[in-house]
């Protein structure tokens, strides 16, 4: 009941501190009420037209039938699905990855498909940052119309881990992957498309680089560089006629992600990069400019985050550490099991 008294004694104070107040400060208070509220509207209506009803750039846009387009990270998990959608769509492909029999194997099955389609194939392992694999890069695309890059190319931590556990190598190889490798696979690519006057950079972010992630600190770290720095880049070359674009996803059933079955907030790669090509440059609801989130279930999760306790805030950071603390927790336990099994 003192709770019940309480409320209602603080809403009598309210109601004769607004009876107190001039006429002309009522209708003040007033307008930014409504016009906070008429915000929210307009942002959650946004967010429902991007999620169901409208198309994003037609990549037509970016060349005709043949032009290429590179992918890195290309032989499997999203990249994979990246390389069917595009050649589908009519676009030959320079696949880049690190094992060169996947490649191969990809590059035969799409040719066997797709009728009039090319590939070329870069055996390339990131983590290596080798000055030599980036010039053979450019001379594998010396000459070709280029029209997109897809920065997929990324890495993860094996499991979420304390950043003073984690290891020296783990560390290294995902800066090295996901910023250098990015980094410098867009200066190969871009002076393409910027002498074309056209083209498109997609790269992929995370919902980890969106909000602070605890126990995967430095994949997060990793993904809030490319953030910026994708942002940046798409004000640089814009008026060059580059779209820049970062993708900022939650989980996909990857072999990053280590989950397994598709659910409405975790799609399968197939319906995830349909999406993705489909609503490039959605960016209304953003926080970012230059920045979508294609996955509508993904789409709705942020909205909502954003619009409540904040990507930023205390209760965001402490829910994502103590999810990552669990899923550690799990994940030692299976490890220890199996250990036992052998």
């Amino acid at each position: 009941m003192a709770f019940n008294f309480n409320i209602q004694e603080t809403l009598q104070r309210a109601l004769e501190l607004w009876d107190s107040l001039p006429q002309a400060g009522q209708w003040t208070l007033a307008g930014i009420g409504a016009l906070y509220i008429a915000r929210g509207a307009f942002s959650f209506l946004q967010l429902l037209l991007n999620c169901f009803i409208l198309s994003g750039t037609n990549l037509r846009k970016y060349g005709k039938k043949g032009t290429w387009a590179v992918i890195t990270g290309a032989s499997d998990g999203l990249g994979k699905e990246f390389a069917q959608q595009l050649a589908a769509k009519g676009f030959n492909l320079v696949l880049v990855s690190r094992t060169q029999s996947k490649l191969d194997t990809l590059a035969h099955e799409l040719t066997l498909r797709w009728s009039g389609f090319q590939a070329k194939t870069l055996a390339m392992d990131f983590s290596q940052d080798n000055d030599a694999d980036y010039q053979r890069l450019a001379e594998l695309l010396s000459g070709l119309d280029v029209g997109i890059l897809i920065n997929n190319v990324g890495q993860s931590h094996s499991i979420p881990v304390p950043f003073l556990e984690t290891s020296r190598d783990e560390l290294q190889n995902i800066i090295t992957i996901n910023c250098l490798g990015t980094l410098k696979t867009t200066q190969v690519v871009a002076p393409i498309l910027t002498k074309r006057k056209r083209g498109l950079i997609l790269t992929m972010g995370s919902f980890a680089g969106y909000m602070p992630t605890p126990y995967l600190a430095t994949y997060s770290g990793s993904k809030a560089f490319l953030q910026h720095w994708s942002s940046s880049l798409a004000s640089e070359l814009k008026p060059q006629g580059v779209d820049v674009q970062l993708v900022v996803s939650y989980l996909v059933t990857t072999a990053m992600s280590k989950i397994r079955r598709p659910s409405m907030l975790i799609p399968s790669p197939k319906p995830f990069v349909r999406s993705v090509l489909g609503k490039v440059g959605l960016c209304g609801t953003e926080k970012f400019t230059s920045t979508y989130t294609p996955w509508w279930s993904h789409a709705v999760f942020k909205w909502v985050i954003e619009s409540t306790v904040g990507a930023t805030s205390g209760v965001t950071v402490w829910f994502n550490r103590r999810m990552h603390v669990d899923i550690r927790k799990r994940a030692l336990r299976k490890a220890e099991r199996e250990a036992k099994k052998q």
